[in-house]
Parts: structure tokens; sequence; C-alpha cells
């Protein structure tokens, strides 16, 4: 019989099976004991900016008349170039928008507030272009004002700044609502048939002046006297009194012949 031979295996220290445990560990580890994934986090959905309000403005109010890019048409004038200052005038004035198309358009409580407005004039100035800027006005001299006045604004205006009318169906409006602002922007402007008064013609001082001047005629709205009748003055009124009163001396005359006869 042959003898069985034993094969003896070294004995392993107890250091190198704690190593060869630790590296089970490791290896196992991560595997055993990863948290179970939780559900997914939904991504947020990709919400859209919410529309300027001055191009919805714009393109609700104006776009028809003015183009979508204010470029103009048959109906209205481009805009490009205009400035803040004319845009603020017409919209504060409530000269536009236009419920219909006129030859002139007359002053009216604004249809937008004072946030809408700023924010069309924001609106018009992203077309490009120059223009006057929305003037900022100053405490002025009065005497020089009245001088300017005189000199630039009565002929058209009146002396009293009732207004006056002009050719071909057009008027001067009166000055007595328009405030500070208004007025200097008019003069940086020019409306309608009234010429523009750009920094070369008035100084920014001069407009001062005459802004304080209009302010006073619209605090003191001198009449001539009696009954306004248009502010036309007392001669006008005198001559309609006469009217009057022998118009019932006509009708008593006429009465009174009528009771004789009979």
């Amino acid at each position: 019989m042959r003898r069985r031979r034993e094969v003896s295996l070294p004995a392993l220290h107890p250091r190198r099976i704690l190593a060869a445990g630790s590296v089970l560990v490791l290896a196992v580890g991560p595997v055993a004991f990863a948290p179970a994934p939780g559900p997914a986090t939904p991504t947020p959905a990709t919400t859209t900016p919410a529309t300027d309000l001055g191009t919805q403005l714009y393109l609700e109010q104006c776009a028809s008349c003015h183009g979508p890019k204010g470029q103009g048409s048959q109906r209205g004038p481009s805009l490009i170039g205009v400035g803040p200052a004319s845009v603020d005038f017409q919209l504060s004035t409530g000269r536009m928008p236009l419920s219909q198309e006129v030859p002139q358009a007359e002053r009216r409580p604004p249809v937008f507030s004072a946030e809408e407005i700023s924010a069309l004039v924001g609106h018009v100035g992203s077309f490009g272009g120059g223009g006057p800027q929305i003037p900022r006005v100053a405490p002025g001299d009065i005497v020089s004002g009245r001088e300017l006045f005189a000199a630039n604004c009565a002929p058209c205006h009146g002396a009293t700044g009732s207004g006056a009318v002009l050719t071909n169906g057009w008027i001067a409006p009166p000055l007595y609502d328009a405030s500070a602002v208004q007025v200097a922007e008019a003069l940086r402007v020019g409306p309608g048939l009234m010429p523009a008064f750009p920094s070369q013609v008035l100084t920014d001082r001069q407009v001062d002046d005459l802004t304080g001047y209009v302010r006073r005629l619209r605090s003191e709205r001198l009449d001539q006297g009696g009954e306004p009748l248009g502010r036309l003055g007392p001669l006008a009124e005198g001559l309609l009194a006469w009217v009057v009163v022998l118009a019932l001396l006509v009708g008593a005359v006429r009465w009174l012949g009528r009771r004789a006869g009979q």
C-alpha cells in the first residue's frame, strides 16, 4: 500500500487574515450598503418670460398705424428717431392713440397710466435714432419768459395763452392745461404746425423761463372782463349785448303793433 502523502498548508498570519478581510469588506461594502436610488427629481419646466409691457401695449394700440417696428404706414408716420420727448408729449396729452383719423389730434385725458407711458417711451426708443429727450424743467425767470412768449408764442397762442384759429382748420390750442414738462416738450419737438425750438435757438434756461411764464398764465387765466365768450374780450361781449337788446326791442314793437291792429 502506498502511504498517503500529507501536504501541509502554510499558516496565515492573523494580520494577513485581517488584511484580507478588510479588502473583502472594501470590495463588497459599497455594493452591499449603497442606498437605494430615490425617485428622480423632476426637471423644472422652462418658462417663457413675461411679455414686455411696452411691447405688448405698442402691438395692441400703436402698431396698426405706425407699423410693428415703428416704420410707419399710410395711416401713421414713422416713429424711428422721434425721441422720448415726442412720444411722452403725445401720450401724456391724450393725443395718441387716436380712435379715428383726424387732421389734428386734440388734447384729451391720457389713455395710459404713467407707468404704461414710460414703458411705451422705452419701447419706441428701441427702434433706434435720436430725438429730443424728456426735458427736466427748473424754475425760470418770469420777466424773461414773458418777453420770449410775446416774441415766439403769442402770435399763435394769443397774448394770454388762450389759443387761436390757424389756417386749414388747424388751431393753436390753449396752454392752460399743459404741465411744465409738456410745454418744454412742445418747444423742443414742435408738434403739429408748431415749429421746433432746439437748443441752438432756445437754451435750456430760456425754456425754463418760458415754461415759468406759461405756468403763471395757467394760474391766472387772465380774462378781459365779463363772460369769456371764447375769450374774445369786452368789445365782442358788448356787441352781443346790444344785439340781444335790439332783438328784444324789435320783438316788443312788433307785439305792440299787433295788439294795436286788433
